[in-house]
């Protein structure tokens, strides 16, 4: 399995959760369209390991909470949360029949670690250690609206801050942040030619 190549101390339990999002994402995808035909049959290669990049930036330490804004059907916060089993993951989307298949599945897959809400960003109160997102919208927006969820105490090896998963030309997108910012191209994590483009984007809070 794919995961395995790069995730080889996974649990038995982990390897069921991740095994079982085959189904559950294409019996998902029959009903409400999430995922396009062809890409459902590369639903590992890119969305659930292309979720998992961003542990290869960093290994979030226990007691650690996650925001992924714009989670849509559930990336990249629930191939991550079955990564991190002792960090805590609230999934948050605008579109309501998005955020009720990411809840479907993260109860299907047994996930105790999750919690998915339709709401505007905007309205989120809480604080977190670091915002997540998949190609949701342009860093600077994303930080706009975000900067006030991320909290001031430290307890993972990166500064609390955003990690946006990215293709393509950032260039001017990065713009703004050009001394601050990080970009690390999953390409030198993952073999597959579909990462070649792909990038985390990391910037500290």
């Amino acid at each position: 399995m794919l995961i395995k190549k790069y995730f080889p101390d996974i649990s038995t339990e982990q390897d069921r959760q991740f095994a079982s999002l085959h189904d559950l994402y294409v019996d998902w995808n029959s009903k409400i369209n999430l995922i396009s035909r062809k890409d459902i049959e590369n639903l590992y290669e890119k969305h659930i390991l292309h979720s998992l990049g961003i542990a290869e930036v960093i290994r979030f330490r226990a007691g650690s909470k996650i925001l992924d804004v714009g989670t849509g059907g559930g990336f990249p916060g629930i191939p991550l949360a079955i990564l991190f089993p002792e960090v805590r993951f609230v999934l948050i989307d605008s579109i309501g029949k998005k955020i009720k298949v990411a809840e479907a599945i993260a109860r299907e897959t047994g996930l105790k670690n999750t919690e998915c809400i339709h709401e505007r960003v905007e309205d989120e109160k809480r604080m977190f250690d670091f915002v997540i997102s998949r190609a949701v919208m342009p860093l600077p927006d994303l930080v706009k609206i975000t900067r006030k969820n991320i909290r001031r105490e430290q307890k993972n090896a990166l500064p609390n801050g955003f990690l946006c998963l990215k293709g393509g030309e950032l260039q001017a997108e990065l713009q703004p942040f050009k001394n601050k910012v990080v970009e690390y191209a999953l390409g030198d994590y993952f073999g597959e030619a579909f990462f070649q483009t792909k990038k985390v984007v990391y910037l500290p809070a």
